[in-house]
């Protein structure tokens, strides 16, 4: 890809050649992903470069004291061009929205979804029901800290303890939960990292029978169904994507089997699962003797997450 001219252009002409680059490379968001690179790169938010973009705004015009047009311009042909070759917006940015969070990502962590935001409601919604004040949660498969730190910062006294086994993914663990201490000090929770397996008998075995909800997105793609999207495909770690087995289960029901010594009785697993998991899973929660067992869904409609209790 070859851009031609270097000069600051009108905003609009911008936003065509983005998303006429990307377009060439098959992303079907083309546009939307044109607008937030060269928001990003100017240094404002989207509904400034709408207004720029309505006003027929230059670049200079948009692009924030800090910076200046012509570096601008250069991160987003630059960023344009990590783009087509299909590296994650996400990694590009530095960043992903998850709830009320800006995390930061980058290679090897899992982006966080949009549907693992629902799980999270889930978990929040029982604690609220339960009249929980100082909740002792777990995050098994913590990743970024998505889930954990959704729960420490959105839950007044929350003590949350995160499992990470990825060196890799447990650096931005660390960033993130660093990131966010103020909201944990605004909101009176804790949040505790550890470094293990998170399927294994000895890793927060001192936490054994009290612990309220342990909440999880582990790994779970079938292994015989490897992804065709090449973001995820080429770019999300492994670790984070397959469950271990031809289906999937064997990851997630290592899941079930911790989580049913973690949780005090009457505490709550909410576990997200493939779309095609959701009977194998109720079944081996069952036999794994969980009680209130059951699927919901994410907000496509699609089985999404496993919810059951211990007695």
């Amino acid at each position: 890809m070859t851009f031609t001219g270097g000069d600051p252009q009108g905003l609009p002409a911008l936003v065509q050649e983005g998303s006429g680059v990307l377009r060439s490379a098959g992303l079907e968001a083309a546009e939307h992903d044109a607008r937030v690179l060269l928001a990003e790169a100017a240094g404002v938010d989207l509904h400034d470069l709408d207004k720029g973009l309505l006003l027929g705004w230059d670049l200079d015009q948009l692009t924030v004291p800090a910076r200046n047009a012509a570096q601008a311009l250069g991160d987003y042909r630059d960023w344009l061009q990590k783009r087509s070759e299909r590296e994650p917006l996400q990694y590009i940015l530095g960043h992903a929205a998850f709830r009320m969070l800006d995390l930061a990502v980058g290679p090897g962590v899992f982006i966080p979804r949009p549907e693992t935001e629902t799980v999270v409601q889930a978990g929040l919604d029982w604690i609220a029901a339960q009249g929980l004040s100082e909740p002792v949660v777990v995050d098994l498969c913590a990743g970024s800290g998505a889930v954990g730190l959704s729960v420490a910062t959105e839950v007044g006294g929350a003590r949350v303890w995160a499992v990470e086994a990825s060196d890799e993914a447990a650096v931005w663990t660390r960033r993130n939960a660093d990131a966010q201490s103020e909201a944990l000090a605004r909101s009176g929770s804790s949040y505790h990292l550890v470094f293990g397996d998170a399927t294994s008998r000895t890793v927060l075995a001192e936490l054994d029978s009290r612990v309220d909800l342990v909440i999880s997105n582990p790994p779970y793609i079938p292994m015989d169904r490897v992804p065709t999207q090449p973001e995820v495909r080429d770019w999300d770690p492994a670790l984070a994507l397959y469950g271990g087995s031809p289906d999937g289960c064997l990851i997630p029901e290592g899941i079930i089997k911790r989580s049913a010594n973690l949780l005090r009785p009457g505490g709550l697993l909410v576990m997200e699962h493939d779309c095609s998991q959701g009977r194998a899973l109720r079944s081996i929660a069952r036999q794994a003797g969980y009680v209130n067992v059951s699927t919901g869904q994410d907000l496509a409609g699609l089985d999404r997450y496993l919810m059951a209790q211990v007695i």
